[in-house]
């Protein structure tokens, strides 16, 4: 394991809500992700889910309220909730969730990611 400098992962790639492995530990990977618009109402009902703004704002919308993260703020959504990240311009984000979680729950589609890509 080498150093990980956020900035150089995240000039590695510039596609939207398609995380990108950057490291694990015991069996959770940290996920490097831009998002950019609407993704899909879903879920993961075995997990929460973490999400660390690097730069950028983002917004989680949830069935009774809607929250929004600025740069250097972190939000956990407890496992089983429905909710829908977006940013109305790119947003930079770090995701912190066990190996093998689908980026879009149980809900597949358009914005579906392949899973465990590393850069």
């Amino acid at each position: 394991m080498s150093i990980v400098n956020f900035a150089d992962k995240f000039s590695m790639f510039s596609d939207h809500w398609s995380p990108k492995v950057i490291a694990e530990m015991n069996d959770y990977q940290f996920k490097v992700v831009k998002i950019k618009g609407e993704f899909v109402w879903h879920q993961h009902e075995e997990t929460d889910e973490v999400f660390i703004v690097i730069e950028g704002r983002m917004h989680i919308e949830f069935e009774d309220r809607t929250l929004t993260l600025e740069t250097g703020e972190m939000y956990v959504v407890p496992k089983g909730v429905r909710h829908k990240p977006y940013a109305e311009q790119e947003c930079s984000v770090l995701l912190v969730e066990p190996r093998g979680v689908v980026n879009t729950g149980e809900v597949e589609g358009d914005l579906t990611a392949e899973n465990d890509v590393w850069i």
